[in-house]
């Protein structure tokens, strides 16, 4: 049996706590915390999951109002034995060129684009742990044969708990953290093609070439 390198053995016998995620140099990228456990990413990313963030990330900059900023894979420390790093977030903090981190409160919507990985820890763990410590809005974002489908949870507060807010496909538009309105299906690739040809826009096929007789 391979032993384990010394830095993923925990420091304490209570296990990690939120800090010490600072202080793992040697740790692979997108490590988070939950329940006083290290979680690594480790299978590859798909390019679909990659340029879906990274289309959501844009539109919602370029939306959000003077003192609103998004963060690409920033953890937030819910609690001492709690530190996800969702793929994206919405949040009121300033901004600051050294932060690895935000507090909960700090933070008024995230979002997870689902992967096969990490579809339980999206759909139950993490849709829990995001609520119970006040986050007001998560949106869970899922592949359906290609095309996003936005799943919209608002925070009720007396309980602590989300409730469903709607399922988005197509389109999207929201009057909360932000009024945002996006179009679903233009942030991949493959659907802004297809919607093109269906509404005429794309550019015609250029006609063959007929050779003349002689």
């Amino acid at each position: 049996m391979t032993a384990l390198p010394d830095w993923m053995r925990p420091p304490r016998a209570e296990g990690w706590f939120a800090e010490d995620l600072d202080r793992l140099p040697e740790a692979p990228r997108h490590t988070e915390l939950l329940d006083g456990a290290l979680v690594f990413v480790l299978s590859p990313q798909r390019w679909w999951h990659g340029h879906l963030v990274t289309m959501l990330t844009a539109a919602l900059m370029d939306q959000a109002p003077d003192g609103i900023h998004v963060g690409r894979e920033m953890t937030i420390k819910l609690d001492q034995r709690n530190r996800p790093e969702p793929d994206l977030l919405v949040t009121t903090a300033a901004f600051d060129n050294d932060r690895t981190w935000f507090a909960p409160n700090e933070v008024r919507l995230v979002v997870e684009a689902v992967s096969p990985e990490s579809a339980h820890r999206d759909r139950t763990i993490k849709l829990r742990k995001y609520a119970e410590a006040g986050i007001p809005h998560y949106w869970c974002t899922e592949d359906e044969e290609g095309s996003p489908v936005v799943h919209v949870y608002e925070l009720d507060r007396p309980t602590r708990a989300y409730a469903p807010a709607g399922i988005f496909r197509g389109s999207l538009q929201r009057p909360v953290p932000f009024p945002i309105v996006l179009d679903l299906d233009g942030l991949v690739p493959a659907r802004r093609r297809d919607w093109k040809h269906a509404e005429g826009l794309a550019p015609k096929e250029p006609a063959p070439c007929r050779r003349g007789r002689r």
